[in-house]
């Protein structure tokens, strides 16, 4: 670079203005970077790797519509609904709501575990206040993140209406002696879905009267009423009458005709203490026996030549036929309700004889019920499962049947297997549930099958519950994401350099780290401590390497802990260097006369912004620049400045890139 030449330069003495003429020759600037040798180092960064996904838990519900159809007021109908998690990890069931409160949800107890891939079931019923269509939703809520399932739910509730029945059109009392009487039954069902109301109950013809029911009086759906027509002739010819029965049902008044004969001649006139008989609920398997007691109230003898039952279960006996009864004799029949099979039964007893109005018929009537019972689900297969671990899965058994279900036993036959949660003998009534708890703990590896046995009074019992399940071998192995690090060249004294360390539990059993050391001087650990990895887990320290001397250093980090292999070492290396010190040595050359001195000055643009670095005039042509910073360039210019303190213009512009 040059320095123009400076003419004219102007010095004031006092008040005289005197110019100089000067040719001043051009300065050459030469920068050189000086620099002590040193090699710098870089840090290297690790990246922990991402976590394996644990997965999510999904609920899903099945069917997802529930339509109840047609149903009566008053009367309750349930369905059944699956849920299932379909998801790829485990979750809570936490909240079951309906939006309207005639629907009811049963059979699930919250919060409700499941794993990946289990189901169950459970019941909503309805059971309406009023005619009309129903809608409403039911939702299934889980653990925070899990996406709640809806249940859409309707029904058309139609109003009830009672339907009043009788088993006799008609009654034929036959001939009876007259001031002697003899009685039959009328069984009236209400078959409908309502209550009915009866308002009256009347008899016509000479001699008939009614009893057995008081006006106003109510039956309710399904139930029955018993009236009982008594035929007493006080006079010799045949008689006709009428029983009718008033009501609220469809079809009423019920009519029924009666006719009877009077006679002077002596008859016989059984009668029965038992106008009808009833049964109720008797649990199939069993029976209930009822007495008959038949009493000849006539004048004459009677002959009862067979008694024959009808109805599903009904059987008679004590009077071997024929048997005669003598006026005022008794004979006892023992009636016996003893149902196979779940359901209601009705029939009859008919006692046949010479006597008027035979056969004698008593109507009998009961209802057959028995447990049933239900598992949900009815198998399971617990898949792998650690050695020395446990899955426990939870079982639901509901009484789908009419009767109580007392389960006796509960039991398992398989190594690894065990059940808890339910305690025999245990009684569960129709409509409901209880739960049980499988569990699965294998001791050693390999495919393991066990069967839930619960023996009860239902039907076919032992129920049975298959399970399955694969004992895996405990395994602890740790991986570090490397097995060696190397920090490279390391500033003594100025910094440090740090580099992470990721470990992860790829075993399938919990680790146990016990402790991360550290050897090798210059090397330190940070967030190292002792800590539990479950599979899959990661667990991130990081390795600080801040070397005090120069030259190479190895060290290593050993893990110790309760894996396969332990304790696992990672290798460390780095080498620790001087830190850089630069100067820019500046030369310039010149020719002139009367020069004194030079000044020098520096910038960090080129081209403007100089700034002089010398304090004093410098009286040689080189100059040592001591004080830069390294990563910086500088640009330098000088001028000359003669006896009479007049400065030159900028020589050439010289730079200096100062390195890191």
């Amino acid at each position: 670079m040059s320095m123009g030449e400076t003419k004219g330069i102007g010095v004031a003495k006092g008040r005289r203005s005197e110019k100089v003429a000067e040719a001043w020759k051009a300065l050459l600037l030469v920068v050189l970077l000086g620099s002590a040798t040193v090699v710098g180092g870089c840090t290297g960064i690790v990246s922990a790797s991402k976590p394996t996904d644990p997965g999510t838990g999904a609920i899903q519900l099945n069917p997802t519509t529930v339509n109840f159809g047609n149903i009566s007021v008053g009367k309750q109908t349930s369905q059944t609904v699956t849920i299932a998690n379909t998801g790829t990890a485990s979750l809570n069931v936490t909240q079951a709501t309906v939006s309207n409160s005639l629907f009811k949800v049963s059979g699930m107890t919250l919060p409700m575990a499941m794993s990946a891939g289990q189901s169950s079931t459970f019941t909503v019923s309805v059971t309406p206040a009023a005619s009309g269509a129903i809608n409403g939703t039911l939702t299934i809520q889980g653990d925070a993140g899990t996406s709640p399932a809806v249940v859409n739910l309707s029904a058309n509730v139609v109003a009830s209406t009672g339907n009043l029945q009788s088993d006799q059109s008609s009654l034929a009392f036959g001939s009876v002696t007259n001031g002697n009487n003899l009685t039959k039954q009328v069984v009236l069902t209400n078959t409908g879905t309502a209550a009915v109301q009866i308002s009256a109950v009347s008899v016509t013809g000479t001699g008939f009267t009614v009893s057995g029911v008081s006006t106003p009086a109510t039956v309710n759906a399904s139930a029955t009423a018993t009236l009982s027509v008594k035929f007493a002739p006080t006079a010799t010819g045949a008689v006709t009458g009428s029983l009718t029965v008033t009501s609220n049902s469809q079809g009423s008044p019920i009519t029924i005709s009666l006719s009877g004969t009077g006679t002077a001649t002596p008859t016989g006139n059984l009668q029965s203490n038992q106008s009808s008989l009833s049964y109720g609920n008797v649990n199939t398997g069993t029976n209930s026996a009822k007495q008959v007691v038949l009493t000849n109230s006539g004048t004459a003898a009677v002959t009862i030549s067979s008694v024959a039952a009808t109805g599903a279960g009904v059987s008679v006996n004590g009077i071997a036929t024929p048997t005669t009864l003598n006026p005022s004799a008794t004979a006892t029949l023992t009636v016996t309700f003893a149902p196979t099979a779940a359901g209601s039964v009705t029939g009859s007893v008919k006692v046949t004889s010479d006597a008027p109005g035979s056969p004698l018929t008593i109507p009998v009537s009961g209802t057959g019920v028995q447990p049933a019972i239900s598992i949900s689900p009815a198998s399971f297969n617990f898949g792998n499962i650690v050695a020395g671990q446990n899955s426990s899965k939870s079982f639901t058994v509901t009484n789908t049947g009419s009767a109580t279900l007392t389960i006796s036993q509960l039991s398992i036959s398989a190594t690894g297997y065990s059940v808890n949660g339910l305690s025999a003998p245990s009684n569960v009534a129709p409509g409901t549930s209880v739960t049980f708890n499988a569990v699965f703990a294998p001791t050693a590896a390999g495919n393991l099958a066990g069967t839930v046995n619960i023996a009860s009074n239902a039907p076919n019992s032992p129920a049975t519950v298959a399970l399955s399940g694969t004992g895996v071998a405990a395994t602890r192995t740790l991986s570090f994401s490397a097995s060696t690090l190397a920090f490279g060249n390391v500033n003594i004294g100025s910094t440090t350099a740090t580099l992470s360390e990721t470990i992860t539990n790829t075993g399938n059993s919990s680790v146990q780290i016990s402790s991360i050391t550290v050897s090798g001087t210059g090397y330190s650990l940070s967030g190292a401590s002792g800590v539990t990895l479950n599979p899959s887990q990661t667990f991130t320290f990081n390795a600080i390497f801040d070397p005090s001397t120069a030259g190479a250093a190895s060290g290593s980090i050993t893990v110790t802990s309760n894996a396969s292999g332990s304790p696992g070492t990672i290798t460390l290396s780095g080498t620790g260097v001087q830190a850089v010190s630069h100067t820019v040595s500046l030369t310039w050359s010149e020719s002139g006369s009367s020069i004194s001195g030079y000044n020098v000055y520096r910038s960090t643009t080129s081209g403007s912004g100089y700034v002089k670095v010398n304090g004093s005039l410098w009286p040689s042509m080189n100059y040592t620049d001591s004080a830069v910073q390294n990563g910086t360039t500088y640009f330098y210019v000088t001028t000359a400045v003669d006896g009479s303190g007049n400065e030159s213009a900028f020589s050439n512009e010289a730079s200096a890139a100062i390195p890191n």
